[in-house]
Protein backbone atom coordinates (compact mmCIF):
# COMPACT_ATOMS: atom_id res chain seq x y z
CA UNK A 1 0.00 0.00 0.00
CA UNK A 2 1.23 2.80 -0.75
CA UNK A 3 2.41 6.06 1.56
CA UNK A 4 2.70 9.55 1.22
CA UNK A 5 5.47 11.46 2.21
CA UNK A 6 4.69 13.70 5.34
CA UNK A 7 4.46 17.29 4.06
CA UNK A 8 7.35 19.74 5.86
CA UNK A 9 5.49 22.15 8.15
CA UNK A 10 6.81 24.92 6.15
CA UNK A 11 4.61 23.48 3.05
CA UNK A 12 1.63 22.79 4.99
CA UNK A 13 -1.26 24.83 4.16
CA UNK A 14 -3.61 25.61 7.62
CA UNK A 15 -7.88 26.11 7.27
CA UNK A 16 -8.53 28.96 5.89
CA UNK A 17 -9.55 30.49 9.54
CA UNK A 18 -5.82 30.15 10.94
CA UNK A 19 -4.54 31.45 7.67
CA UNK A 20 -6.44 34.90 7.89
CA UNK A 21 -5.87 35.58 11.45
CA UNK A 22 -1.85 34.20 11.13
CA UNK A 23 -1.83 36.43 8.24
CA UNK A 24 -3.40 39.28 9.90
CA UNK A 25 -1.01 38.88 12.68
CA UNK A 26 2.10 39.08 10.38
CA UNK A 27 0.54 42.18 8.56
CA UNK A 28 0.30 43.91 11.87
CA UNK A 29 3.60 42.96 13.06
CA UNK A 30 4.96 44.91 10.15
CA UNK A 31 2.55 47.67 9.03
CA UNK A 32 4.30 50.65 11.27
CA UNK A 33 7.71 49.53 9.45
CA UNK A 34 6.59 49.35 5.48
CA UNK A 35 4.65 52.84 5.48
CA UNK A 36 7.08 54.72 7.50
CA UNK A 37 9.69 54.48 4.73
CA UNK A 38 7.21 56.53 2.03
CA UNK A 39 6.04 58.83 5.24
CA UNK A 40 10.32 59.79 5.66
CA UNK A 41 11.47 60.36 2.21
CA UNK A 42 7.72 61.36 1.27
CA UNK A 43 8.40 64.28 4.24
CA UNK A 44 11.91 65.32 3.62
CA UNK A 45 11.00 66.06 0.31
CA UNK A 46 7.47 67.69 1.49
CA UNK A 47 5.34 66.07 -1.23
CA UNK A 48 1.79 67.27 -0.64
CA UNK A 49 -0.40 64.99 1.17
CA UNK A 50 -2.03 63.48 -2.00
CA UNK A 51 0.87 61.90 -2.99
CA UNK A 52 1.91 61.15 0.47
CA UNK A 53 -0.96 58.87 0.69
CA UNK A 54 -0.11 57.63 -3.12
CA UNK A 55 3.23 56.41 -1.92
CA UNK A 56 1.73 54.46 0.81
CA UNK A 57 -0.61 52.89 -1.05
CA UNK A 58 1.47 52.12 -4.07
CA UNK A 59 4.49 50.76 -0.99
CA UNK A 60 1.78 48.28 0.15
CA UNK A 61 0.62 47.05 -3.23
CA UNK A 62 4.60 46.30 -3.69
CA UNK A 63 5.36 44.40 -0.31
CA UNK A 64 2.39 41.87 -0.45
CA UNK A 65 3.59 41.43 -4.32
CA UNK A 66 7.41 40.84 -2.98
CA UNK A 67 5.70 38.77 -0.28
CA UNK A 68 3.89 36.26 -2.58
CA UNK A 69 6.98 36.03 -5.04
CA UNK A 70 9.35 35.05 -1.63
CA UNK A 71 6.52 32.97 -0.25
CA UNK A 72 5.12 30.91 -3.02
CA UNK A 73 7.71 31.21 -5.48
CA UNK A 74 8.02 30.78 -9.76
CA UNK A 75 10.87 29.58 -11.48
CA UNK A 76 14.23 30.57 -9.74
CA UNK A 77 12.67 33.65 -7.80
CA UNK A 78 11.80 32.94 -4.33
CA UNK A 79 12.85 31.33 -0.86
CA UNK A 80 9.72 29.84 -0.05
CA UNK A 81 9.97 30.48 3.46
CA UNK A 82 7.73 32.36 5.75
CA UNK A 83 9.43 35.49 4.44
CA UNK A 84 7.29 39.07 4.96
CA UNK A 85 8.74 41.73 1.95
CA UNK A 86 9.06 45.44 3.02
CA UNK A 87 10.93 48.39 2.50
CA UNK A 88 14.47 48.59 3.71
CA UNK A 89 15.38 51.16 5.85
CA UNK A 90 18.88 51.09 4.75
CA UNK A 91 18.02 52.83 1.96
CA UNK A 92 16.38 56.31 2.84
CA UNK A 93 19.55 58.55 4.17
CA UNK A 94 20.10 58.23 0.49
CA UNK A 95 17.31 58.29 -1.15
CA UNK A 96 16.30 61.37 0.64
CA UNK A 97 20.08 62.66 -0.59
CA UNK A 98 18.52 61.73 -4.06
CA UNK A 99 15.60 63.26 -3.79
CA UNK A 100 16.20 66.50 -2.34
CA UNK A 101 19.30 67.54 -4.37
CA UNK A 102 17.59 68.43 -7.27
CA UNK A 103 16.86 64.64 -8.65
CA UNK A 104 13.66 63.86 -7.24
CA UNK A 105 11.87 61.06 -7.32
CA UNK A 106 12.66 60.03 -11.11
CA UNK A 107 16.34 60.09 -10.46
CA UNK A 108 15.29 57.83 -7.30
CA UNK A 109 12.99 55.52 -9.58
CA UNK A 110 15.91 54.99 -11.55
CA UNK A 111 18.99 53.85 -9.17
CA UNK A 112 16.34 51.62 -7.69
CA UNK A 113 15.76 49.83 -10.69
CA UNK A 114 19.58 49.49 -11.39
CA UNK A 115 19.91 48.24 -7.73
CA UNK A 116 17.20 46.13 -8.45
CA UNK A 117 19.08 44.51 -11.61
CA UNK A 118 21.97 44.43 -9.74
CA UNK A 119 20.80 42.05 -6.88
CA UNK A 120 19.28 39.79 -9.19
CA UNK A 121 23.29 39.11 -11.32
CA UNK A 122 24.43 39.12 -7.68
CA UNK A 123 22.44 36.67 -6.33
CA UNK A 124 24.67 33.18 -7.59
CA UNK A 125 27.46 34.84 -5.86
CA UNK A 126 26.40 35.52 -2.99
CA UNK A 127 24.69 32.31 -2.52
CA UNK A 128 27.98 30.45 -3.05
CA UNK A 129 29.02 32.12 0.13
CA UNK A 130 26.78 30.54 2.36
CA UNK A 131 29.59 28.44 3.54
CA UNK A 132 30.94 31.24 5.56
CA UNK A 133 27.70 31.73 7.97
CA UNK A 134 28.46 28.68 10.38
CA UNK A 135 26.19 28.41 13.48
CA UNK A 136 29.03 30.76 15.17
CA UNK A 137 28.67 33.58 12.18
CA UNK A 138 24.74 32.93 11.97
CA UNK A 139 23.65 33.08 16.09
CA UNK A 140 25.63 36.39 16.18
CA UNK A 141 23.68 37.57 13.05
CA UNK A 142 20.31 36.34 14.48
CA UNK A 143 21.22 38.29 17.88
CA UNK A 144 22.41 41.02 16.16
CA UNK A 145 19.24 41.48 14.55
CA UNK A 146 17.00 40.50 17.45
CA UNK A 147 18.85 43.82 19.23
CA UNK A 148 18.77 45.86 16.84
CA UNK A 149 15.26 45.97 16.63
CA UNK A 150 14.38 46.55 20.47
CA UNK A 151 14.83 50.33 20.52
CA UNK A 152 11.84 50.20 17.70
CA UNK A 153 9.77 48.89 20.01
CA UNK A 154 11.09 51.03 22.85
CA UNK A 155 10.08 53.81 20.28
CA UNK A 156 6.53 52.73 19.92
CA UNK A 157 6.20 52.12 23.54
CA UNK A 158 6.72 55.28 24.03
CA UNK A 159 4.56 56.54 21.49
CA UNK A 160 6.11 56.75 18.95
CA UNK A 161 9.19 59.00 17.50
CA UNK A 162 8.16 62.33 17.17
CA UNK A 163 4.91 62.36 18.68
CA UNK A 164 4.21 64.83 21.04
CA UNK A 165 3.81 62.71 24.20
CA UNK A 166 6.62 60.66 23.73
CA UNK A 167 7.55 59.12 27.11
CA UNK A 168 4.21 59.65 28.65
CA UNK A 169 3.59 57.08 31.03
CA UNK A 170 -0.17 56.42 29.91
CA UNK A 171 1.99 55.70 26.16
CA UNK A 172 4.20 52.77 28.48
CA UNK A 173 1.10 51.77 30.97
CA UNK A 174 -0.30 51.05 27.15
CA UNK A 175 2.43 49.00 25.83
CA UNK A 176 3.03 46.80 29.07
CA UNK A 177 -1.02 46.28 29.00
CA UNK A 178 -0.82 45.01 25.46
CA UNK A 179 2.47 43.03 26.46
CA UNK A 180 1.05 41.09 29.77
CA UNK A 181 -2.16 40.32 27.17
CA UNK A 182 0.46 38.51 24.96
CA UNK A 183 2.15 36.78 27.38
CA UNK A 184 -1.35 35.57 29.05
CA UNK A 185 -2.57 34.48 25.84
CA UNK A 186 0.52 32.60 24.96
CA UNK A 187 0.87 31.06 28.38
CA UNK A 188 -2.79 30.12 29.34
CA UNK A 189 -4.90 30.40 26.14
CA UNK A 190 -5.71 27.41 24.04
CA UNK A 191 -2.79 26.22 21.47
CA UNK A 192 -4.79 27.95 18.57
CA UNK A 193 -5.30 31.05 20.30
CA UNK A 194 -1.87 31.28 21.77
CA UNK A 195 -0.37 31.41 18.23
CA UNK A 196 -2.26 33.94 17.25
CA UNK A 197 -1.36 35.78 20.93
CA UNK A 198 0.26 39.02 18.84
CA UNK A 199 -2.92 39.41 17.02
CA UNK A 200 -5.01 39.12 20.42
CA UNK A 201 -2.90 41.45 22.25
CA UNK A 202 -3.35 44.28 19.68
CA UNK A 203 -6.94 44.14 19.16
CA UNK A 204 -7.59 44.31 23.20
CA UNK A 205 -5.01 47.17 22.95
CA UNK A 206 -6.72 48.83 20.18
CA UNK A 207 -9.99 47.91 22.06
CA UNK A 208 -8.74 50.04 25.51
CA UNK A 209 -6.72 52.52 23.33
CA UNK A 210 -9.68 54.27 21.40
CA UNK A 211 -12.04 55.29 24.37
CA UNK A 212 -8.72 56.55 26.26
CA UNK A 213 -8.05 59.05 23.24
CA UNK A 214 -5.18 57.42 22.24
CA UNK A 215 -6.23 57.25 18.92
CA UNK A 216 -9.21 57.80 16.64
CA UNK A 217 -10.62 56.83 13.16
CA UNK A 218 -10.94 59.71 11.27
CA UNK A 219 -8.61 59.47 8.93
CA UNK A 220 -10.60 55.95 7.78
CA UNK A 221 -13.73 58.01 6.25
CA UNK A 222 -11.21 60.52 4.18
CA UNK A 223 -9.14 57.58 3.20
CA UNK A 224 -10.35 56.70 -0.63
CA UNK A 225 -12.05 53.00 -1.55
CA UNK A 226 -10.21 52.41 -4.62
CA UNK A 227 -6.62 52.96 -5.24
CA UNK A 228 -4.36 51.38 -8.10
CA UNK A 229 -0.90 52.61 -8.02
CA UNK A 230 0.03 52.99 -12.37
CA UNK A 231 3.93 52.84 -13.58
CA UNK A 232 6.17 55.71 -13.34
CA UNK A 233 3.31 57.65 -11.89
CA UNK A 234 5.87 60.94 -10.87
CA UNK A 235 7.31 60.68 -14.56
CA UNK A 236 9.68 58.81 -16.03
CA UNK A 237 12.72 57.75 -14.08
CA UNK A 238 16.44 58.96 -14.67
CA UNK A 239 19.81 57.56 -14.46
CA UNK A 240 21.72 59.99 -12.42
CA UNK A 241 25.64 57.79 -11.74
CA UNK A 242 25.63 59.22 -8.18
CA UNK A 243 22.36 57.94 -7.48
CA UNK A 244 22.92 54.41 -9.07
CA UNK A 245 25.95 54.37 -7.08
CA UNK A 246 24.98 55.14 -4.05
CA UNK A 247 22.01 52.85 -4.17
CA UNK A 248 24.39 49.97 -5.21
CA UNK A 249 25.79 50.22 -2.33
CA UNK A 250 22.44 50.05 -0.52
CA UNK A 251 21.46 46.83 -2.64
CA UNK A 252 24.74 45.08 -1.14
CA UNK A 253 23.65 45.71 2.38
CA UNK A 254 20.01 44.90 1.64
CA UNK A 255 21.65 41.58 0.59
CA UNK A 256 23.40 40.66 3.16
CA UNK A 257 20.52 41.42 5.91
CA UNK A 258 18.32 39.10 3.73
CA UNK A 259 20.80 36.63 4.02
CA UNK A 260 20.66 36.63 7.67
CA UNK A 261 16.97 36.72 8.10
CA UNK A 262 16.63 33.79 5.70
CA UNK A 263 19.34 31.69 7.48
CA UNK A 264 17.75 32.91 10.80
CA UNK A 265 13.94 31.39 9.38
CA UNK A 266 15.44 28.26 7.95
CA UNK A 267 16.90 27.75 11.61
CA UNK A 268 13.38 28.73 12.54
CA UNK A 269 11.59 26.64 10.54
CA UNK A 270 13.81 23.12 10.09
CA UNK A 271 14.12 23.35 6.79
CA UNK A 272 17.56 25.02 6.03
CA UNK A 273 18.25 27.80 3.62
CA UNK A 274 20.73 26.07 0.89
CA UNK A 275 23.01 28.24 -1.51
CA UNK A 276 20.39 27.40 -4.41
CA UNK A 277 17.65 28.13 -1.82
CA UNK A 278 19.60 31.25 -0.84
CA UNK A 279 20.41 32.48 -4.17
CA UNK A 280 16.39 32.27 -4.94
CA UNK A 281 15.69 34.45 -2.47
CA UNK A 282 17.96 37.17 -3.30
CA UNK A 283 17.02 37.03 -6.80
CA UNK A 284 13.26 37.53 -5.57
CA UNK A 285 14.32 40.61 -3.45
CA UNK A 286 16.34 41.83 -6.72
CA UNK A 287 13.23 41.58 -8.81
CA UNK A 288 10.80 43.53 -5.98
CA UNK A 289 13.41 46.15 -5.75
CA UNK A 290 12.84 46.62 -9.71
CA UNK A 291 8.58 46.29 -9.12
CA UNK A 292 9.74 49.15 -6.36
CA UNK A 293 10.95 51.33 -8.72
CA UNK A 294 8.19 50.89 -11.96
CA UNK A 295 5.38 51.20 -9.46
CA UNK A 296 6.93 54.06 -7.39
CA UNK A 297 7.90 52.80 -4.24
CA UNK A 298 11.61 51.73 -2.90
CA UNK A 299 14.14 48.91 -2.91
CA UNK A 300 12.30 45.60 -0.82
CA UNK A 301 13.78 43.45 1.75
CA UNK A 302 13.17 40.54 4.06
CA UNK A 303 11.47 41.89 7.61
CA UNK A 304 12.81 40.90 10.11
CA UNK A 305 9.91 41.91 12.58
CA UNK A 306 7.96 38.77 10.89
CA UNK A 307 11.34 36.51 11.65
CA UNK A 308 10.50 36.98 15.23
CA UNK A 309 6.89 36.30 15.15
CA UNK A 310 7.94 32.96 13.31
CA UNK A 311 10.13 32.05 16.23
CA UNK A 312 7.55 33.03 18.39
CA UNK A 313 4.03 31.81 17.50
CA UNK A 314 6.16 28.41 16.02
CA UNK A 315 3.51 28.47 12.46
CA UNK A 316 6.08 27.85 10.79
CA UNK A 317 3.69 28.07 7.10
CA UNK A 318 5.02 29.51 4.49
CA UNK A 319 1.35 30.31 3.20
CA UNK A 320 0.35 31.79 6.55
CA UNK A 321 2.75 34.64 5.32
CA UNK A 322 1.97 34.37 1.85
CA UNK A 323 -2.05 34.84 2.97
CA UNK A 324 -0.08 38.03 4.87
CA UNK A 325 0.80 39.33 1.29
CA UNK A 326 -3.01 38.85 0.03
CA UNK A 327 -3.47 41.13 2.47
CA UNK A 328 -1.30 43.90 1.94
CA UNK A 329 -2.07 43.96 -1.83
CA UNK A 330 -5.91 44.16 -0.64
CA UNK A 331 -4.73 47.34 1.47
CA UNK A 332 -2.63 48.61 -1.03
CA UNK A 333 -5.92 48.68 -3.16
CA UNK A 334 -8.27 49.92 -0.99
CA UNK A 335 -6.78 52.50 1.43
CA UNK A 336 -9.63 52.86 3.49
CA UNK A 337 -8.56 49.40 4.89
CA UNK A 338 -5.03 50.58 5.20
CA UNK A 339 -6.48 53.64 6.93
CA UNK A 340 -8.42 51.60 10.11
CA UNK A 341 -5.10 49.51 10.05
CA UNK A 342 -2.95 52.80 10.35
CA UNK A 343 -4.98 53.86 13.24
CA UNK A 344 -3.45 51.56 15.56
CA UNK A 345 -1.53 53.56 18.47
CA UNK A 346 2.47 53.24 18.53
CA UNK A 347 1.77 52.00 22.03
CA UNK A 348 -0.17 48.41 21.43
CA UNK A 349 2.98 48.21 18.67
CA UNK A 350 5.42 48.63 21.13
CA UNK A 351 3.87 46.08 23.71
CA UNK A 352 3.87 43.27 20.83
CA UNK A 353 7.17 44.01 19.46
CA UNK A 354 8.86 43.69 22.65
CA UNK A 355 8.01 40.10 22.55
CA UNK A 356 8.69 39.48 19.21
CA UNK A 357 12.15 41.34 18.66
CA UNK A 358 13.59 39.89 22.16
CA UNK A 359 12.35 36.42 20.64
CA UNK A 360 14.43 37.10 17.50
CA UNK A 361 17.47 37.90 20.19
CA UNK A 362 16.63 34.70 21.79
CA UNK A 363 16.98 32.78 18.61
CA UNK A 364 20.20 33.96 18.39
CA UNK A 365 21.75 32.29 21.47
CA UNK A 366 19.77 29.38 20.62
CA UNK A 367 21.99 29.26 17.38
CA UNK A 368 24.95 29.79 19.21
CA UNK A 369 24.66 27.07 22.19
CA UNK A 370 25.35 24.95 19.54
CA UNK A 371 29.17 26.53 19.25
CA UNK A 372 32.18 25.21 20.69
CA UNK A 373 33.36 27.73 23.08
CA UNK A 374 36.03 25.87 24.72
CA UNK A 375 39.48 26.15 23.78
CA UNK A 376 39.31 28.69 20.47
CA UNK A 377 38.69 32.59 19.77
CA UNK A 378 34.78 31.71 19.16
CA UNK A 379 33.66 33.88 22.40
CA UNK A 380 36.17 36.73 20.91
CA UNK A 381 34.22 36.77 17.47
CA UNK A 382 31.07 36.75 19.33
CA UNK A 383 31.85 39.69 21.73
CA UNK A 384 33.10 42.26 19.46
CA UNK A 385 30.40 41.24 16.19
CA UNK A 386 27.82 42.32 18.88
CA UNK A 387 29.90 45.09 20.08
CA UNK A 388 30.57 46.79 16.24
CA UNK A 389 26.69 45.64 15.74
CA UNK A 390 25.36 47.27 17.99
CA UNK A 391 27.64 50.92 18.14
CA UNK A 392 25.14 52.60 15.56
CA UNK A 393 22.19 51.04 17.50
CA UNK A 394 23.50 52.75 20.47
CA UNK A 395 25.34 55.73 19.15
CA UNK A 396 23.10 56.64 16.02
CA UNK A 397 25.47 59.46 15.53
CA UNK A 398 29.06 57.73 15.59
CA UNK A 399 29.32 57.45 12.26
CA UNK A 400 28.37 60.37 11.02
CA UNK A 401 31.55 62.34 9.81
CA UNK A 402 32.36 59.45 7.33
CA UNK A 403 31.88 59.30 4.20
CA UNK A 404 28.23 58.46 2.60
CA UNK A 405 28.92 55.03 1.41
CA UNK A 406 30.19 54.06 4.68
CA UNK A 407 27.76 55.35 6.92
CA UNK A 408 25.17 52.85 4.75
CA UNK A 409 27.18 50.09 5.24
CA UNK A 410 28.14 50.69 9.07
CA UNK A 411 24.59 52.44 9.94
CA UNK A 412 23.10 49.25 9.94
CA UNK A 413 23.46 46.95 12.78
CA UNK A 414 22.73 43.90 10.93
CA UNK A 415 25.25 44.59 8.11
CA UNK A 416 27.77 45.96 10.40
CA UNK A 417 27.67 43.00 12.81
CA UNK A 418 27.13 40.63 9.74
CA UNK A 419 30.42 41.94 7.96
CA UNK A 420 32.60 42.06 11.39
CA UNK A 421 31.03 38.05 12.44
CA UNK A 422 32.56 36.81 9.13
CA UNK A 423 35.55 38.67 8.91
CA UNK A 424 36.57 37.50 12.33
CA UNK A 425 35.46 33.73 11.99
CA UNK A 426 37.49 33.84 8.80
CA UNK A 427 40.85 35.19 10.75
CA UNK A 428 40.46 33.18 13.89
CA UNK A 429 39.21 29.78 12.79
CA UNK A 430 40.90 30.14 9.19
CA UNK A 431 43.74 31.67 8.71
CA UNK A 432 47.36 29.60 10.02
CA UNK A 433 47.68 30.00 13.06
CA UNK A 434 50.92 31.20 14.74
CA UNK A 435 54.11 29.45 13.61
CA UNK A 436 52.31 28.70 10.59
CA UNK A 437 49.88 25.40 11.75
CA UNK A 438 46.74 25.07 11.06
CA UNK A 439 44.00 26.48 13.84
CA UNK A 440 41.99 24.66 15.88
CA UNK A 441 39.01 23.75 13.52
CA UNK A 442 35.86 25.11 14.88
CA UNK A 443 34.18 22.30 13.70
CA UNK A 444 33.08 20.06 16.33
CA UNK A 445 29.83 17.74 15.95
CA UNK A 446 28.03 20.62 18.00
CA UNK A 447 28.35 22.99 15.57
CA UNK A 448 30.83 25.35 15.93
CA UNK A 449 32.90 27.74 14.00
CA UNK A 450 32.93 26.80 10.13
CA UNK A 451 31.78 23.98 7.96
CA UNK A 452 35.17 21.84 7.41
CA UNK A 453 34.53 22.08 4.52
CA UNK A 454 35.21 25.85 4.67
CA UNK A 455 38.49 25.49 6.21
Amino acid sequence: MATTAPVHPVDEVPPVRQLTAFGLQHVLAMYAGAVAVPLIVGGAMKLPPADLAYLITADLLVCGIATLIQCVGFWRFGVRLPIMQGCTFAAVSPMVLIGTTGGGLPAIYGSVIVAGLAIVLLAPVFGRLLRFFPPLVTGTVILVIGLSLLPVAGNWAAGGVGSKDFGEPKNLALAAFVLAVVLGVQRFAPVFLSRIAVLIGIAVGLAVAVPFGFTDFGGVGDADWLGISTPFHFGAPTFEASAIVSMLVVALVTMTETTGDLIAVGEMTGRKVEPRSLSDGLRADGLSTVLGGVFNTFPYTAYAQNVGLVGMTRVRSRWVVATAGGILVLLGLLPKLGAVVAAIPAPVLGGAGLVMFGTVAASGLRTLARVDFQDNHNLTVVAVSVAVGMLPVGVPTVYEKFPDWFQTIMNSGISAGCLTAIALNLVFNHLPAKGGSTPRTATPPTGGGDRAEAA
